[in-house]
């Protein structure tokens, strides 16, 4: 079995984290804004696998130096030994974690959708409670969330709505949650208190900083603008500053209207554009490889990767793992850990 430092090739980063350090510190470095940015999210993303080791390590010396003093009655060394091991099983078991985040983009970013389904205010609602509960995870893990388009329900809720959740692994935690999702609860918009069932999509891919063997051609493109909505359907814009472009060959849409210009609107849409082109493309290669991939399989209505049941019980079961649990309020707050280390380690055993 590979040791952690071998997985995490913690020597090699630490020459990179000093690389990267030395760059900063070089005369104008921070006048190119494209590469100080992309060499800062690197090294904060290093030092994010990097420390957590290095604490570990500490640790585990500390016992080590501990131990020989040990004597039956010293309770306080007992105790320090005690808090000791168990900082460090929490420590390992994170470093363990990160071992299944080990795909090409799981480090990056995360681009997130919600699409409401049919059903509509009660739909919208739940799609505005799934913004929310993924609002809160990324919170706890301090990622922050920055809205890119949204639509609003009509008389509540969210018809749907696109985010980019930034933090490192973001995408690698969050791509366990693509797929249909599904509420069973009292209808709080049904004056006779009838049990009601909602569905809404999720879909997650990563954000791409580094370059990729991605050609999108002008002339592929069809850019519309409009004027931006605010909650509700009001304008909030005087003039037609959002953008939606389309890939002709393709048919994929990606658009934005959260940006304060026409022109920043465009560039995060095309960056949408490109994640999605790219995500279309491994799948097909997923597909080719592998006809019957349940994880990709064709989002719809009746193929839902999890169940939240408010009523009669509480119950938040994944289909996919089988993971369940009845603190279906700890789920909507965004305690999701569980489920994403589940869906993880089953799509390491697959």
């Amino acid at each position: 079995m590979r040791t952690y430092e071998v997985i995490f090739d913690v020597a090699g980063k630490k020459k990179r984290i000093d690389i990267l350090s030395g760059q900063m510190s070089s005369e104008g470095f921070w006048n190119n804004t494209e590469q100080s940015t992309r060499i800062v999210r690197e090294l904060k993303d290093l030092k994010g696998t990097v420390e957590p080791w290095d604490l570990a390590y500490k640790k585990y010396q500390e016992l080590v130096e501990l131990i020989p003093l040990l004597k039956e009655d010293d309770q306080d060394l007992i105790l320090d030994l005690t808090h000791n091991a168990g900082a460090l099983t929490e420590i390992i078991d994170k470093l363990e974690f990160q071992v299944l985040l080990g795909g090409r983009l799981d480090k990056n970013s995360a681009i997130l959708s919600i699409n409401a389904g049919a059903g509509g205010t009660e739909s919208c609602d739940w799609a505005g409670m799934l913004f929310r509960m993924y609002s809160r995870f990324a919170q706890r893990c301090g990622y922050s969330v920055k809205t890119i388009d949204i639509l609003a329900g009509e008389e509540a809720g969210i018809k749907n709505i696109t985010v980019l959740i930034e933090g490192p692994y973001a995408f690698g935690y969050l791509k366990a949650e693509r797929g249909v999702h599904r509420l069973v609860r009292i209808s709080p918009f049904d004056a006779n208190k009838r049990r009601h069932t909602s569905f809404a999509s999720v879909d997650v891919i990563p954000e791409i900083e580094e370059e990729l063997d991605i050609k999108i051609e002008e002339k592929d493109l069809r850019i519309d603008v409009y004027r931006s909505k605010g909650a509700g359907g009001q304008s909030v814009n005087t003039t037609d500053s959002a953008v939606r472009i389309t890939h002709i060959p393709t048919g994929i849409v990606a658009q934005c209207q959260n940006e304060r210009s026409q022109f920043q609107n465009k560039q995060t849409a095309l960056k949408i554009l490109k994640a999605r082109i790219y995500e279309a493309q491994q799948a097909k290669k997923q597909e080719e490889l592998k006809q019957q991939d349940a994880d990709k399989k064709k989002i719809e209505w009746g193929s839902q990767i999890r169940s939240y049941v408010l009523h009669p019980y509480n119950l938040v079961k994944d289909h996919r793992t089988d993971f369940e649990t009845a603190d279906s309020q700890k789920v909507l707050d965004g305690g999701l850990d569980e489920f994403i280390e589940a869906y993880l380690k089953f799509s390491a055993g697959k």
